[in-house]
């Protein structure tokens, strides 16, 4: 076998070995890369409403009272208040912040939005005692608006509408969990890795 020939044939295998190694390499790289756009879509797919709804009624009753001449004389006012109000918990998933690490295969979630209460209150009165001297006003339609909005969110931090936005909440963003477990990349969330959801649950409940 001549000098030129063996020199032929090695070159033809560094050629194939060379070319081998590009191609392996592209491979992995096209699979990351798809890994990544997979992720982000995913991603996209639970931007969405998580909305928890509610309905609270209470009975208020409102009372007011206007003295001149040192007390001597008084003018009194009062209301019984009807309150139905419709409440709703929400979380806008669109505010959801993330960073993609693609050589460590992480997704590390960096902001969950807080939840976004809305209270609509329906508030109708009843046995409205008034006098020309102290009549009902706006000012007065205002505190009650003020009264009935506290005593609503009072009943909202006692119930479990907040808790349970929360498990819905936990329930969409755990889509993200299960893709990047099944995909072999890591979640994290507050410092720490989510591998579970109850590890997931805890720290946006924490």
């Amino acid at each position: 076998m001549t000098v030129r020939r063996i020199l032929f044939i090695s070159c033809c295998i560094i050629g194939f070995l060379l070319a081998y190694r590009y191609c392996d390499f592209k491979g992995e790289d096209s699979s990351l890369e798809s890994d990544t756009n997979l992720i982000q879509q995913q991603i996209v797919n639970v931007g969405k409403l998580v909305v928890t709804e509610g309905h609270f009624s209470e009975v208020l009753t409102y009372k007011d009272q206007q003295s001149y001449f040192m007390n001597m004389l008084s003018f009194r006012k009062k209301a019984l208040l009807v309150v139905n109000a419709d409440v709703t918990v929400s979380y806008d998933l669109r505010q959801v912040k993330y960073q993609i690490d693609e050589k460590s295969k992480t997704v590390t979630i960096t902001n969950i939005p807080k939840e976004e209460i809305k209270i609509s209150p329906d508030i109708k009165f009843y046995d409205i005692d008034q006098s020309s001297m102290n009549p009902f006003t706006g000012d007065d339609y205002n505190k009650i608006n003020k009264s009935v909005k506290a005593s609503l969110e009072k009943k909202i931090n006692n119930s479990t509408l907040k808790s349970n936005a929360k498990n819905r909440l936990v329930s969409e963003l755990s889509k993200m969990l299960i893709l990047t477990n099944t995909m072999g990349w890591t979640l994290r969330y507050d410092g720490a890795e989510i591998a579970t959801e109850e590890q997931l649950t805890a720290g946006i409940k924490g």
